[in-house]
């Protein structure tokens, strides 16, 4: 079986459990189960703390795993990224009280406090800096207050608990994160469950184009044709049939979901009809 890391809990849980159910596979009923074996698509999954997953993965007693990227680089587990998922965004960032640094070349002598001693000392050694790191756990906006720091990198979301703590952000970001399906570095090589691998990447990646494209369908004129293809020119490209009114087609294509209002305001100006979009569930490209 592909034995397959999850998260257990925080902002990675949820959004994991759900793709990896429109992806077909099995998940717990109960927040309380650590392992579930899905039988029909011979995957067992363990969930385990986010943070931990990296190592689990790079062991080589698990497969395959999904935890952040931020939590990848900062365990420095020999482990690597193969699929960016899409959720759980984020940015990381430096912050201090205002007029303290404006870039990452004022932490030199500093003290950082951080939740992420390995991607902040890392970035440090990047751009040659030689400060001082203390880890903390949990949230880190008071240790300056405290006289611990007079930095902290830490998640930045919408900076509002920064704002409350008196402090801003400075510099440009140390980095960009979000959910990611990873693998231990080189396993590749390694035919038994390579296979296996490919498909369950190939799931969630039909997850992911489903998520991103409707399907979009509409009737116009043959004299529009070239210009509604033009809006529409799908993956390949559109599918068109002939309808039983003379000189009209009926076209079929996936568009962009974001840009899908736009196409149909396009379309409806150059004269198509009966446009229409639905979901797409599932796919393979």
């Amino acid at each position: 079986m592909l034995r397959i890391a999850v998260p257990n809990k925080g902002s990675l849980s949820g959004p994991a459990a759900d793709m990896l159910h429109e992806a077909g596979y099995q998940q717990r009923r109960e927040s309380k189960e650590l392992r579930i074996v899905d039988p029909v698509n011979d995957v067992e999954f363990f969930y385990l703390r986010p943070r931990d997953i990296a190592i689990y993965v790079s062991s080589g007693q698990l497969d395959i795993g999904i935890t952040g990227r931020d939590l990848l680089i900062d365990s420095g587990a020999d482990a690597e990224e193969i699929l960016p998922l899409g959720f759980a965004r984020s940015t990381f960032r430096f912050a201090s009280k205002p007029g303290e640094a404006n870039g990452v070349e004022d932490l030199k002598g500093k003290t950082i406090a951080t939740s992420y001693e390995g991607i902040v000392a890392g970035h440090l050694a990047d751009h040659g800096i030689d400060a001082s790191v203390v880890h903390l756990d949990g949230a880190v906006e008071t240790a300056i207050e405290l006289g611990v720091a007079e930095v902290i990198a830490d998640v930045v979301e919408t900076g509002t608990s920064l704002r409350n703590a008196g402090l801003e952000v400075f510099g440009e970001p140390i980095m960009k994160s979000e959910a990611v399906v990873i693998r231990r570095t080189g396993a590749d090589g390694e035919e038994a469950a390579e296979s296996k691998v490919q498909q369950f990447l190939r799931r969630l990646q039909g997850v992911l184009v489903a998520r991103t494209y409707v399907m979009m369908d509409y009737d116009c004129r043959v004299e529009q044709l070239e210009k509604a293809v033009a809006l529409t020119p799908g993956l390949e490209s559109p599918t068109v049939s002939p309808l039983h009114n003379e000189g009209w087609v009926a076209v079929r294509a996936m568009v962009p979901a974001k840009e899908a209002q736009r196409i149909m305001d396009d379309l409806y100006d150059i004269g198509a009809r009966a446009i229409l979009t639905t979901a797409i569930h599932a796919c393979r490209l």
